[in-house]
């Protein structure tokens, strides 16, 4: 028989063993927001919005989004009778923000194979070794995946692809340094049908000439996968390193004007006390967050969960 209380239990027990792993990758970004200063008995008084205020906008928030979280905070609070924990308040202010960017990465069903992801982004932004972890990923999703090398600018990204591939026992599609990017999408195209692959994932240049020049070849991909099948469904999938602030934003701006971004895969947010940008980005732009990095291991790439983010960010306030 099955026993809910007993699994209920089994699952808020991984649930939160999944938040403390988050919390330890978290620490720099929790201290910078949150640390040392409150409880979780700790009531919200000006002083306290004042100190949360500059936090934020030392940890990347940005001042839009501050004030709108402050806004929401100090609006939350006015609507309690009684007093919410620190923690809790804290929750209710900014969970409806992270919530509307959360989004999971889903192939659709009954498509025409491959389904096609291009994983864009600047170099240095962790955007091969992503494309690594999300292909272990797909894999465990029991998905069958191909990979294509079309970074052919830069001289290092096909062996480093190459790796990838063998790490996680999938076939990497490649040309020689220098060679059309669009040759080897093709290549790819073929061969993922040939073999009946569920999804293939595009490794594109990080930086050419210019940023026209970059945009111009992912727009040049686009129109190859539709000159090969325009029933192919894609995805592309922008990679952003969360320790570069406004950077982050402008990069996202830039790519959403010229190709358009479907969501967005933040990383190294083990690394940086600026993890405030996830906020940022969901309050300006608005884009699907779809996984965050918090380490170099493979495994490494997590869903992005509002709620598992948050309590990460608030699980030490004791």
């Amino acid at each position: 028989m099955f026993d809910f209380k007993k699994n209920s239990k089994k699952l808020k027990s991984e649930n939160k063993t999944e938040t403390s792993s988050l919390s330890v990758q978290l620490k720099q970004t929790r201290a910078s927001l949150f640390g040392m200063l409150f409880s979780k008995k700790t009531p919200i008084d000006d002083t306290i919005i004042n100190e949360l205020e500059d936090r934020f906008l030392l940890a990347d928030v940005g001042i839009k989004t501050t004030d709108l979280i402050i806004r929401l905070l100090t609006a939350t609070i006015k609507k309690k009778s009684d007093v919410l924990c620190f923690n809790e308040q804290i929750k209710q202010a900014l969970l409806p923000l992270l919530k509307s960017v959360e989004q999971n990465f889903t192939i659709p069903k009954n498509i025409s194979k491959p389904y096609l992801v291009l994983v864009v982004g600047v170099n240095g932004v962790g955007k091969t070794t992503t494309v690594g972890k999300l292909t272990k990923y797909i894999k465990s999703e029991n998905k069958s995946v191909l990979l294509a090398a079309a970074d052919t600018f830069r001289a290092a990204a096909t062996e480093q692809l190459n790796i990838w591939g063998e790490r996680n026992n999938v076939k990497v599609i490649s040309q020689i340094n220098g060679s059309d990017p669009g040759a080897v999408i093709y290549d790819a195209l073929q061969s993922a049908r040939a073999n009946n692959i569920d999804v293939l994932i595009v490794d594109t240049a990080g930086r050419l000439h210019n940023k026209k020049n970059l945009m111009d070849e992912i727009k040049k991909i686009n129109r190859i996968s539709d000159k090969f099948d325009i029933t192919i469904k894609k995805e592309i999938l922008l990679v952003l390193d969360a320790g570069t602030g406004q950077n982050a934003v402008t990069q996202t701006k830039q790519f959403k004007e010229s190709i358009g971004v479907d969501g967005i895969i933040l990383t190294k947010l083990d690394g940086t006390a600026k993890g405030g940008i996830v906020f940022r980005l969901a309050d300006e732009l608005n884009i699907p967050i779809k996984f965050i990095g918090i380490g170099e291991k493979i495994d490494d790439l997590q869903k992005f969960k509002a709620t598992e983010f948050i309590d990460a960010l608030l699980e030490n306030n004791s």
